[in-house]
Order: structure tokens, then sequence, then C-alpha cells
């Protein structure tokens, strides 16, 4: 179920036709506009071709220039032996690099052990509250193996459940998988050919049914397999799969009770049929192909190609008159089908032949020539020929004009005996060749050219779509869809993100009504019973009963038809259902809906929906319209619509383009020749298998590197997923690997710093951090929880680890660490001397801050990281103050700010802006002149403000800045500081700019490069000026204080103002600088 959704585009109204996009109700399937992109269909297949060629190209690309570069990692194994489920050892020596294959050893199957991934364990947090958090995995196709598309399903996912789990939610995460009726039963099927050279017709269907579940049980379990590996906090003793008894007997109640309400019905209808599988498809097995013109395809069952992308046309003469009428198609096989022609009333070339009739050349039958205004006159020769039980558009015509409908190709694709004898058991498009030919013969033939169309392809057999008349079971969708876009108009419904609201609307309020009838042996045989009363002379009327057994159904048909059951013969429908109608019921058949199971009380309806946008339709609009009508509520409250993965060329990824993926490939790690053997595996076009292996060479020059489950996770949720389509690129995943190794070495600091300490780390409410970094990076984290709240709420998963990486790498560790290492440490060879500088008292005070701030982030990143955070967070427990609350850190509770209020220090958060200025200001100006080991004094020009801030934060901006001293020096009197120098720094210093009232100055020694100084300071004038003008231009500008916020004009004087001085400095230093170069 978890596959790329690929929407049939119809061709146009006319002449040329395939399909309609408008299909009769209820005579389709419900066939969506196409939703994936508002481009127009040709503007799609057009830009894939370029996607195409380029990759093709020989040309360097883009993506190339930016090929990352890595290499091998040292991989370290975690060789302890540990019987599956038994807790992992962390007391043993912390490995000196982080190695993936090391951290993920062991964890899982310990979580699933202990049962942390179970609701029942919700009672034992003693952080618990009355709160219920439950959804669904959209469950898979059994046939497959996962994408990267649904590793980011599943990472999103379960960032959503372990942080409610680790806020004391009763958590509930349904795992499942889907029996994908057709993929299956095409998977078996090809099997039974390959291995025993047997067809599905050699065996009864009960022993193919068992060669099928046979299958399953040795291949269904490599998607858990693969969702375990990816660290999913799944509860595995409610795994659900479709065809399992229970969920087989909700699929039962469901048809019955829809049955009985009148929305399932009995009719006939035009389907989208795959002849090659001699079944009826949905929308979602439809593929779309654009033709230019002129193509030969290869047809399953067809020893040549076959012509398509060519517009026939021919005559039919009117009868009783000399003239004709010409009509274009691009399939003259359905042309025994023809039942009439069909012209625009207003169409003045046809006037005269209203109500005329042609004699068909082949079948001797009358065909009328009628009026509609839906004809395109533009079209073809702007007369229709009118094929009813083949084409939607017609079919629909037929209703309005009430003409017959005659089916001329069969089932299996040969054409019918309404064709006469002379083609009868042909198949279609051998008969298309002989049609024309015949034609020629009558002299009926008008010619054929290209033509540019779009064909419908199965995407299960390969096979050309044909558009069939079959007696098929139909839901009524109209007034179940109108309940669902009330409840989203109402609120009962969010849908997020809320653009999707719009099309929600709209493609409700046009659907159609849904076939649910499967030609197939494997999935839920239809529950309905065709009944033969005794006595019954009337063969043609179809007699049709349901029920929940066969039993039930007799005794139905007994009321119904006033006859002792015993009398009557039942057969049951040998179809089964649609695999969609079954996944639409997972929300609550999961549960065990009918029964009115705990379970179903407890965590229907579900808390919320996440899945990729492209199942809005198919799944999403299904659920929620069966939910409310067999349940009586929405099955969840709201659904979280994510992006689709696209590849580093910008094309989806797609088994048909080989572009797909394995998560596993990241995990792990794959050298390139493997990739492109999965692609030589596959069953692809050979321009496909073309395209998609020159594209990973290009995009995969030497595979994939072992980047790590935990790496994967985060790159995946630190991608913007509402809204712009996702491309997910190995520099991005090896990125988040290299955070990994930086919190890996983080720790290993920690530790060395914890066990310089003589007594406990203090509880976090006894930490109250006393000097200015302390309550700097105390505050920090504190801010950087708010951040976490507010973007957890928001489904805005990026946001959070946008923050968390923020404060974990550019705050902890580039500023906190790198202040605390020459203050607090020194390491020699393993062993920590502490240093004097600083009294006992406050080394354990920083030791207690440094060991919260690491072991909050550890929590809060953990939904994201489960494996690596869970290996850190062990090895901080011996450092904690008392017994550890919860045996795993995936329960104990999620960092909140009420927490940590007391760590809220706003002031010095603020002030530490200006410090950041100063440094960063610092380094650039000893950079400037080549000190690379030196500690030289600099002086500060600032403000007495300024001053004060610089002072309370002096031994941070020495250790940071790397110079000796900083002397203060104000312009303005500043009497209360009394460590303000009252002298200027000396003169010919070069000068940096912090804003436009604070300058640092470094002293330019004797032989220092005045060249290259001169250089850098003209290469950053070249730079302002422009950008002096830019501003400038806006400011002057007539309507800029009326048009302008107040707010936005202050930053901007602001920033003017620091740039104005900035340049002023500079060209100051500049003439400095060429008087030095002149008196040497």
């Amino acid at each position: 179920m978890w596959r790329a959704v690929r929407v049939l585009k119809l061709a146009g109204r006319g002449a040329v036709r395939l399909c309609s996009s408008n299909p009769p109700k209820p005579s389709s399937p419900s066939s969506p506009p196409s939703h994936s992109s508002t481009r127009p269909q040709a503007e799609k297949q057009r830009r894939r071709r370029e996607r195409e060629e380029a990759i093709l190209s020989n040309q360097r690309s883009p993506v190339e220039d930016k090929a990352v570069k890595w290499s091998d990692k040292q991989k370290i194994v975690y060789t302890v032996e540990t019987p599956p489920g038994t807790k992992k050892d962390t007391s043993l020596l912390f490995p000196s690099s982080y190695s993936p294959e090391y951290v993920e050893h062991s964890w899982y199957e310990w979580w699933e052990k202990e049962g942390f991934f179970s609701p029942e364990q919700h009672e034992r947090l003693s952080h618990s509250v009355d709160q219920t958090f439950s959804l669904c995995i959209p469950p898979p196709n059994v046939t497959g193996t996962l994408h990267l598309g649904h590793a980011l399903t599943v990472a999103v996912e379960d960032a959503l459940v372990r942080w409610r789990r680790m806020q004391g939610y009763r958590v509930l995460w349904v795992p499942g998988c889907d029996h994908a009726g057709i993929a299956t039963q095409t998977v078996v099927e090809r099997r039974l050919l390959r291995e025993e050279g047997k067809r599905r017709q050699d065996f009864t269907r009960q022993e193919f049914l068992q060669e099928v579940w046979k299958w399953k049980n040795e291949k269904g379990e490599e998607i858990y397999h693969q969702l375990r590996r990816l660290g999913a906090s799944l509860d595995w003793s409610r795994a659900c799969f479709t065809m399992d008894p229970v969920f087989s007997r909700a699929v039962t109640e469901a048809f019955v009770r829809l049955c009985d309400s009148g929305l399932i019905y009995r009719s006939e209808g035009l389907v989208h049929w795959s002849c090659a599988l001699e079944s009826a498809i949905s929308d979602i097995e439809v593929d779309s192909k654009e033709l230019s013109g002129q193509t030969m395809l290869s047809v399953p069952g067809y020893e040549n190609k076959v012509e398509f992308g060519t517009m026939f046309t021919f005559a039919y003469p009117i009868e009783g008159h000399n003239g004709e009428v010409a009509v274009s198609t691009t399939r003259p096989e359905t042309m025994l089908g023809d039942v009439a022609i069909a012209v625009h009333p207003d169409d003045p070339r046809y006037q005269a032949v209203h109500a005329k009739q042609c004699r068909h050349p082949f079948t001797d039958r009358l065909l009328p020539i009628i009026t509609d205004s839906t004809v395109d006159m533009e079209l073809g020769t702007g007369a229709v020929k009118v094929t009813p039980a083949h084409d939607h558009t017609d079919f629909l015509l037929s209703q309005r004009h009430s003409l017959p409908r005659l089916t001329v190709i069969g089932g299996d694709g040969t054409m019918t005996h309404l064709c006469g004898q002379w083609l009868e058991g042909v198949k279609r498009f051998d008969a298309r060749q002989l049609i024309v030919d015949a034609l020629v013969e009558r002299k009926l033939f008008r010619g054929k050219k290209n033509h540019t169309m779009t064909l419908p392809i199965c995407s299960r057999s390969g096979d050309i779509i044909e558009p069939l008349l079959k007696k098929q079971w139909f839901v009524r969708c109209h007034g179940m869809a109108k309940k669902a876009i009330q409840a989203v108009e109402d609120g009962q419904l969010e849908i997020i993100p809320q653009f999707y609201t719009k099309t929600w609307k709209n493609w409700l309020s046009n659907i159609s009504d849904w076939c649910i009838s499967r030609q197939l042996w494997w999935g839920h045989q239809v529950p309905a019973y065709q009944v033969e009363l005794p006595n019954c002379t009337d063969k043609q009327e179809e007699q049709w009963v349901w029920g929940r057994s066969e039993d039930e159904a007799r005794q139905r048909a007994a009321v119904k038809y006033g006859v002792k059951p015993e009398a009557i013969i039942l057969t049951q429908d040998p179809d089964v259902l649609d695999t969609w109608f079954s996944s639409g019921l997972f929300p609550f058949a999961m549960l065990g809906w009918p029964e009115q199971t705990t379970d179903l009380q407890r965590f229907y309806p579900n808390s919320i929906l996440e899945t990729g946008s492209d199942l809005i339709f198919f799944w999403v609009a299904r659920m929620v319209m069966l939910g409310k009508e067999l349940t009586g509520q929405l099955p969840f409250k709201q659904v979280l619509l994510h992006s689709l993965v696209r590849d580093k060329h910008g094309r989806k990824m797609s088994k048909s383009l080989g572009n797909v993926i394995d998560p596993l490939d990241f995990i792990h790690g794959v050298s390139l020749e493997r990739l492109q053997q999965k692609v030589k595996d596959g069953n692809l076009d050979p321009r496909e298998q073309l395209v998609a292996m020159e594209a990973q060479r290009k995009d995969f020059p030497k595979g994939i590197p072992q980047c790590g489950t935990d790496a994967l996770r985060f790159a995946l949720c630190s991608q913007k997923m509402q809204g712009e389509d996702i491309s997910l690129s190995t520099s991005q995943v090896l990125s988040c690997r290299n955070f990994c190794n930086k919190m890996w070495q983080t720790l290993r600091f920690t530790q060395g710093v914890l066990r310089g300490n003589t007594t406990p780390v203090r509880t976090l409410e006894e930490t109250t951090p006393l000097n200015s970094m302390d309550q700097w990076i105390c505050s920090r984290l504190y801010s950087t929880i708010v951040q976490c709240e507010q973007a957890f709420e928001a489904y805005e998963l990026h946001a959070v680890t946008s923050a968390l990486y923020s404060f974990w790498v550019h705050s902890l560790c580039d500023v906190y660490l790198e202040y605390l290492k020459p203050v607090l440490v020194q390491q020699d060879e393993g062993v920590v001397q502490t240093d004097t500088e600083h009294s006992g008292r406050s080394r354990q005070l920083a030791g207690s801050v440094l060991y919260h701030c690491v072991s909050t982030s550890l929590a809060l990143l953990s939904p994201f990281m489960p494996f690596i955070t869970e290996e850190l967070w062990q090895r901080l427990q011996p450092f904690r103050h008392g017994d550890a609350a919860h045996t795993s850190l995936c329960l104990q509770l999620y960092p909140c700010s009420s927490q940590l209020a007391h760590w809220h220090f706003p002031e010095v958060e603020r002030d530490f802006l200006l410090v950041r200025e100063v440094i960063r200001v610092a380094r650039s100006l000893r950079a400037q002149c080549g000190m690379t080991k030196e500690k030289p004094a600099m002086w500060a020009v600032c403000s007495p403000s300024q001053a004060q801030v610089l002072l309370l934060f002096g031994s941070a901006v020495w250790t940071l800045s790397r110079i000796s001293n900083l002397h203060i020096y104000c312009p303005h009197k500043a009497d209360n500081l009394l460590s303000v120098h009252s002298t200027p720094p000396p003169k010919g210093s070069l000068i940096g700019v912090v804003d436009h009232t604070c300058q640092l100055h470094l002293h330019v020694q004797s032989g220092m490069n005045s060249n290259k100084q001169i250089l850098q300071l003209s290469q950053r004038r070249d730079k302002l000026v422009p950008k002096l003008e830019e501003i400038l231009s806006r400011v002057q500008s007539p309507d800029y204080l009326t048009k302008v916020p107040s707010h936005v004009r202050q930053q901007t004087d602001k920033k003017m103002s620091a740039w104005q001085q900035e340049l002023k400095t500079i060209e100051d230093q500049l003439s400095v600088l060429q008087e030095t170069q002149t008196t040497e």
C-alpha cells in the first residue's frame, strides 16, 4: 500500500480518447483529477525527459560537482556476547570514536523484550498522565521492501510516538502489513511459472492460496526486519495483517453493513481492466505514459512490438445518401463496438446530416448520427465514434441518448463473438491491423498520422489498460464524501498542512462511486452470493444476497424470496475486494472492531494519521468515509501529510524508475556495484535501466558510506516536510553521522570531568548556576527546550532538530566546552587534573551543570536518535545522584521548560550576543595578522553598558578569543567601572568593528605583513560599499517612512550605522598601513 501513487491522466474528450477525465457515476472506480502536481501532464513528461537527458549527458552536473567526498571510517564492533533481549553492558571501556555498528547492537531487542513499546508500561511510569496517543503505521505491501520514502514516514511517526511516550502519554503505535492483492498474486504467479513452469490456472483456488500463504510466511517478515532496524518503537504484540482471521471478519462485517444500508450495490459499469491480469485494477495501479507520436511498445502476450501514438481516420457511409462521415481514433479495434456517431449541434459541417444514419461496414448495423454539446468541434474531424462499452465519456453519452452498449473486447484481451467469426478470439492489437486492412480494402480508410497521446498502463503487468463494461460491486461515495468535507469545515478533522483542505474539498466534491471488485484469488472474497431459486426460469436477472457466512446468506435469501433455506442454491462471488477497501478499515479493524474490545474503547479514534501526501485520496479519504459510516466517529482527529522524497535530479522515488534507495543501504553502507546490481535485477525498460544506472554512477560514485540509523533518522526529520518535496543527499546524512561523533566525543569529555569530581552530581533542582557562562549555557538549554515544545506541538520536526543541533554544536561544544577545557580541566594521557584557578565549589557546580546539559540534551534528542542517546545516557548513569528513575532513556520524562524555570536568564543570553560578536572580531583580527599560536592583548573601545558586559564575561572572552588580556576603554565616562582604562588604545592599531559603538584594537607589531593586511582590508571594503549603497537607496526612497514598519527601520538604521562605522575604520586603517609602508 505504501507505494508511489500514479494518477491516470486521461485523454481529452473528442475523437481521440482512451478514457475520460470525468467517468460516469457509478461506472468507474473513483478517479481523482491529477493531484500530484498542478502542472499539466505533458509538462510533467517534458520535465521528466529533460531530467533523463541531463542524467545521460556526459556533462558534469551541479549534482556531481557537489558530490560529497568521504572515506570509510574505522568500524568498532561490540563483541560481548549478549543473549537477545539482554541489556547491553555499558560499563566497558568507552571506544575512542563513534561507530554505528557498535552503538546499535542489542538495544532494540532489549527494548522490545522489556515491553517498553507497549501501552501497558504506561501504568509503571512515575510521570504518567491521563492522556492517550494512538496511530497506525501506513501498512506497507507484504511483497515489498521499504525505501527512503517509507523511512521518512517511520522517522517522523517514531519521533512523535517516542516524544508522547516520554511525556507520560499512554501510547499505542500499531504495526501492520497489507496483503496487496494484485502485487502479491503477480509475484507468486511469476515465481510458480519460473520455478515450476505452472500457471495459476493449473491450481485449484485453494491450492494457489496455499502457495501464496507459503510465500508470505517465507518472505513477509523482511519489512518487519527493516522497521526494527530503523528503531521503530512499534507494539509488535498487536501486529496486524489484513488477511488475518480477525481482520478478515472486520472486512466481511463492513461489507455486509454497507450493503444493508444501501451504500454497496451491484451494477454494470466501466472499469480499468488489465487483460494480462484479467482483473479490474484501482487508479493507483495505473501508470501514464506520454507519447509524442508513433511509438512501438512491447505489450505482454505479443511477440512483436505494437504501434501506439497514431491517429487513424476512416469513413462511415451515410445510409441512403452519397455522403460519408469521417471519424478519427487511436483505437480502430473498438470500432466494432460503435453504436452511434456524435457531432456538435452547432457544427456547420454536419447540419445536413442530423438524425440520419450511417451503415457499419462490417456488422451492417445502422448507427444514428446524434448531436451532443460535449463534442469538441476542433478535435479530429469534429465527428466522434461512440463506443459506450469501451470509453468512459461514451458511456455517459449512451446514458443521455439511450444507446446500446456492445462489448467487443473480452476480459482476456481477445475480440468477442459480436465482432463476427473473422475476428472472434483474435487478440485486440492483432485485430487492429486486420480492421485497418479491411477498411483499406473497402476504400473507407482515410489515412493515419502521428498523434500526441497519453497511454494508461497497468503498473503491475505492463499491459495496456482496457476500459471494459463489467458487473461489479460499487460503493456509493457521494453522501459519505459530504460528511468528510463537513468534518474538515467544522474543525472536527484537521488536515496539516492546511493548504490540503482545498484539495480535499475539490476532490471529494467530484467523487465518483468506487468499484471494489477485483478478479483475483488472493484477497478477501466478496461475501455476496448469487441465488438460484427452485423452478426459476429467468436466468437473465441476477439475484444476490450477502452475509457474514454462507448460512446467514442462506437465511437472508429464504426471507427475501419466501422459500425454504434448503431449497436455495448459493454461489459465492469469486471476486475479491479491492485492497484499498480493507486498508480503509485499518484504524479501527486493527483494534478488534466490530467487537467492542478494550483497545477499541481506549484508542479509537486514533490521535493522528501521518502519511505521505500522495495517499490523501486513495487511503486517507476512504478511511475517513468508512470510519465515520461504520463506527459513527472519525477514525482520527488530525491528518499530518509529509511531502514526497525525490532523488537529486528531482525525480520521484519509484521502483519503475529504478531510483529507490533501501534505507538499510544508508545504515550499513553499500558499494556502487551492489546498487547497480539491484537495478539490473529489477524489471525495468532498457532505457529506464540505463538512466537509473547512470544516475547512480553520478550520485554515488563510491557507493553510500555507512551512516547508521540515528544519522539517517535525524537527517530525514531535519527536512522541511510540510509543503516542499524532499531531496535527501548523502552529504546531509554524513553530516548527521559527524554530529553523532560530536555527541560521542562530548560524552567522553564529560565523563573525564565527572570522574575528576570528588562529590556526586547535584540534582537538577539543586543545581543553580552562579557564574555568567554557567548561567548562559543553562539559559540556552532552557530556550532550546521552549523551541522544541513549540515546534513539536506544531509538528515542525525540522525546527526541533535544528534547535537541538544548534544547541549541542554551536552552544555546548563550540562555546561552553571550549571555555571549560582550559579553565576547568587539563587532560594528560587520560588523567584529569583540576586547575587551581577555580575553587572546588565552582568546579563541582560546573560539573553538575555540564552533566545536566548533556543528560537533558540526550533526552531531547532521544525521539530522533534512539540508539546513540540510549548508549550515551546509560554511560552517564553511574554519575547520577541516587538511583535511576527508569531503566531506559525512552521512558524518561521528556524535558519541559517548567523543570528548568530556575535556569532561565534572558538578560545573560541577550548580553552574550555582544560577547559572541567580540570573540568573532577578535579571531578575525588575529587571523589578519597571521597569529596562530600567539595570544596578544587587545583593547575594546565601547560604551559603559558594553564594558559592563565584557567585564562580566571577561574570562570567556580571553579564552575563546585566544588573547592574553582585554583592555577596556570607554570614551564616555564610566566611573562605576573600576577596571576600565583611562587611556585609549595605541595609535596605528588594527581595528575590528563589532557594532556602531564597539571596536576592537590590536596593536600592530613591527614585522607584520602589511601588504596582506592592506589586501584583506581592501577586499572587505569592496564588499561593504555596494551593501551600503543598496541600503542607502532603500532608506532614501520616497515611501520608506510610510511603508516600512518602525521596528524594521530601527534595525536597518542600526545596521547602516555599523557598516558606516566599519567602512570609516577600514579607511583609517588603510591610511595608517600605507603611511607605515611609506616611512619604511
